[in-house]
């Protein structure tokens, strides 16, 4: 698969175009490349490497020629849509949570778990949810040298997150606040500018919302730690894109500061900015539209036994998306 086909499902999304402005700036080795999406977009054209692509309509019959296929267009469509790619012949990397927890579907970060990818027998490979993904890569240098028991974590999600919606939604409540005009909520269940919203995604009979459970499932699939014990509480917060996550994690193994750091060295994917007397730590701006993440407020933890206190930021379009399912392709 030197030169492969690809395609990318709902290539005109957010997801979608970051995906495709992953594979030229990584200069992917393609054979070939096919834009999808529904009937409405099909038609568009889209710039890849100079060039004017068209857009086509989303068939079953759209993968006859295809080894590798993108898909970012939603659970639902990569149910329907996801098979008859594999059984044309093309290996799926799908972003979407349909697949991630089905025993047969390699669930994959390429910084952790490579191998993960080259054993696919339903032509299928998941893509992580991307707060799992941010935050495993803070987590995983940790658990290698010290051996991770349970995460206690909040996260502080983009609006980016709920797709273009959000960020419209965001935009236009700032502007009738500004201007002294009514709104009414229609993406978020409360105001979400100048405020924090506690639930992203629907709550489940625990209490706890669809998304802190993956943080608890994905995590476990991933490290191949299925003892591993998670909390997590997901917020929703007034920033346009790059989610943040606050993490308290407990190890089997003594810890400290300067250990913590130290393991951090030569992996990919994977910054330490954490100079906090000089105010220096990661915020999402400073991730926004970039590959890494970065990890910083590195703490002891002065309640639990062997537990640090830390803070990571990535760009959840990125790499908790479009990068990370485009690396999962280089491994193919």
């Amino acid at each position: 698969m030197n030169q492969p086909h690809v395609a990318i499902v709902g290539a005109t999304g957010a997801v979608g175009v970051e995906m495709l402005l992953c594979l030229e700036q990584r200069n992917f080795p393609l054979g070939k490349l096919k834009l999808l999406a529904s009937s409405r977009s099909a038609g568009k054209r889209m710039k890849f490497r100079g060039e004017d692509l068209v857009v086509e309509e989303l068939t079953h019959d759209s993968f006859k020629d295809v080894d590798i296929a993108l898909f970012s267009a939603g659970g639902g469509i990569s149910k329907e849509f996801g098979p008859s790619a594999a059984a044309a012949g093309a290996v799926v990397i799908d972003n979407s949570s349909a697949f991630r927890m089905d025993a047969d579907v390699p669930l994959v970060v390429p910084e952790i778990n490579p191998q993960a990818a080259q054993n696919h027998p339903r032509n299928i490979i998941a893509n992580p949810n991307c707060t799992t993904i941010i935050s495993l890569m803070a987590l995983s240098p940790l658990n290698e040298k010290f051996g991770l028991k349970s995460i206690i974590a909040s996260s502080y999600q983009a609006v980016s997150g709920s797709g273009a919606q959000g960020i419209i939604e965001l935009e236009e409540q700032v502007k009738a606040i500004a201007t002294g005009q009514p709104f009414t909520p229609s993406v978020y269940p409360r105001q979400i500018a100048f405020n924090v919203i506690p639930q992203v995604d629907a709550f489940t009979e625990s209490g706890y919302t669809k998304e802190e459970l993956k943080m608890l499932n994905e995590g476990r699939k991933i490290l191949d730690l299925p003892e591993l014990k998670v909390s997590c509480t997901c917020v929703r917060v007034p920033v346009y894109r790059s989610h943040s996550v606050s993490i308290t994690a407990v190890f089997d193994k003594p810890v400290d500061v300067e250990s913590a750091r130290a393991a951090y060295a030569g992996k990919p994917g994977i910054q330490v900015i954490d100079d906090p007397a000089n105010k220096i730590f990661p915020v999402p701006l400073d991730t926004t539209g970039k590959d890494d993440c970065l990890v910083g407020r590195i703490r002891k933890n002065p309640v639990l036994e062997n537990a640090l206190d830390l803070w990571v930021v990535g760009d959840q379009v990125r790499k908790g998306a479009a990068l990370n399912a485009v690396q999962i392709a280089e491994i193919l």
